[in-house]
């Protein structure tokens, strides 16, 4: 089928802790709009059948509770009201976003799907009603090519987000489509969670994902797309994101992904938004890992000088690290009861300080959860302090098997090159209790190669 995302400059409010009345919010957000309605026409016209626009693209970011307020639409949670806001505006009030979006889905006949703020007014008697006595939600929205309002979700890992309430439950949200069966949706951060994104995948065996983020890139391991292609490939699902276009702010990276290509832009250089449309596989059947023998563990010579380990932050974490000195060689370093393993060549030396990286433990900075990482990534500089600082670039070509004794089955294969591009392992999987990535000679310099594990059960 043939998808597209669209990576969205948002006109941002200059002032967003102000108050303003509803009027000037919609004046506002009607300017983001119709960038959104050239952009629907623009996609359909190259025969798309599905458009994701990004999380926040529409009213932008860093309101406050009641300075939001104005900005968001009401809408119903509730698979019993069957609606179509384009064909039906007087149902509710304070629905004019809703209306706009789905009489652009209707208007060109696509499926589409968008994020805003809604409102619904809740009981005092709800143990869960705020003190104001609404409930505000980051939600998605996704109308179909009639503009029917099909599914909405409530996204429930908010990201420092005081204007927004996370919802009593996490919504497991739907909708089906002729061209590639059941997509389902989640917003930004749930990406790192169990809930609801990996128990929405595992109980409805779901093949196609819509994904509206506002990403902030992290460096080595947390970029958008180095994430978004880990999550399509990990999960065996497509994956459709779209993210804001902020480079000041760190925000880039969208892409179409399947689990073995991905159609992707990342800028931090250039401004306005992108339009990115691809024809992808729909898939219906499990793609099998291709598993090969896993090296032999390096046994250890006595008499053979072992690299010093030091430690560095990267991520925020402290990791343990050995530096990857030489041409070729055997590594191994652990932490808590991680130990991961390397084997590499390299056809040329270059002056580029690598090392291999572990870390173990909760992560507790902007989030708590708990990370397991084995990543091989370029240092900042020759010397071991740079090592888990941000690097774009790259020359070095290393062919590399890199593995860890994982406790986590969920573990997500970065592969991140020169100039923030993607490419694919040539082999991953589980061989004798480790988890591992094989590669020879990425298409360029290698940035990142990395088993990002996650252990849910322990954050």
């Amino acid at each position: 089928y043939v998808a597209a995302v669209y990576e969205h400059e948002s006109i941002l409010s200059p002032n967003p802790t102000a108050l303003v009345d509803r009027r000037s919010a919609l004046e506002l957000m009607g300017r983001n709009l119709d960038i959104y309605e050239q952009q629907v026409v623009a996609a359909a016209r190259q025969g798309a059948q599905i458009i994701v626009f990004p999380e926040d693209g529409i009213h932008g970011f860093n309101f406050t509770r009641s300075s939001i307020y104005p900005y968001l639409d009401f809408v119903v949670h509730s698979h019993s009201v069957k609606w179509n806001p384009c064909r039906e505006p007087y149902l509710f009030n304070d629905t004019e976003v809703l209306q706009r979006l789905s009489c652009m889905a209707l208007k060109n006949k696509i499926f589409l799907v968008a994020n805003l703020g809604t409102k619904q007014p809740c009981e005092q008697t709800d143990p869960h009603c705020p003190s104001d006595g609404r409930y505000q939600f980051n939600t998605n929205v996704a109308f179909n090519d009639d503009g029917m309002l099909v599914a909405t979700y409530r996204k429930h890992n908010l990201y420092f987000e005081y204007a927004f309430d996370t919802p009593p439950e996490p919504d497991y949200k739907l909708f089906d489509t002729p061209f590639a069966g059941k997509f389902g949706m989640f917003t930004c951060f749930d990406i790192l969670f169990f809930e609801p994104a990996v128990n929405l995948i595992r109980q409805y065996n779901l093949k196609q994902v819509v994904y509206p983020t506002a990403w902030m890139n992290q460096l080595p391991l947390l970029s958008a797309v180095e994430f978004q292609q880990a999550f399509a490939t990990a999960f065996n699902v497509n994956i459709l994101a779209a993210n804001i276009h902020h480079p000041t702010l760190g925000m880039t990276g969208s892409g179409i992904y399947t689990p073995v290509k991905s159609f992707i832009y990342h800028n931090m250089e250039g401004y306005g938004g992108k339009l990115v449309v691809a024809e992808i596989p729909v898939i219906t059947t499990d793609y099998k890992t291709n598993l090969e023998r896993t090296p032999d563990r390096a046994s250890e010579k006595g008499n053979e000088q072992l690299p010093p380990t030091f430690y560095a932050e990267m991520m925020y974490d402290n990791f343990t690290f050995v530096p990857v000195w030489g041409e070729k060689g055997e590594l191994q370093v652990c932490a808590n009861t991680l130990c991961c393993y390397l084997t590499y060549q390299r056809a040329v030396l270059t002056d580029e300080l690598y090392a291999l990286g572990v870390f173990d433990g909760l992560h507790t900075v902007h989030g708590t959860y708990y990370v397991q990482a084995c990543a091989l990534v370029k240092c900042g500089g020759l010397s071991f302090s740079t090592c888990g600082q941000e690097v774009t670039d790259a020359t070095a070509l290393i062919d590399f098997q890199l593995w860890g004794n994982m406790s986590t089955s969920y573990i997500f294969p970065l592969l991140l090159t020169s100039g923030i591009t993607l490419d694919y392992a040539d082999h991953m999987g589980w061989k004798n209790n480790h988890y591992f990535i094989s590669k020879n000679r990425t298409s360029s310099g290698l940035l990142t190669a990395a088993l990002y594990g996650r252990w849910y059960e322990k954050d």
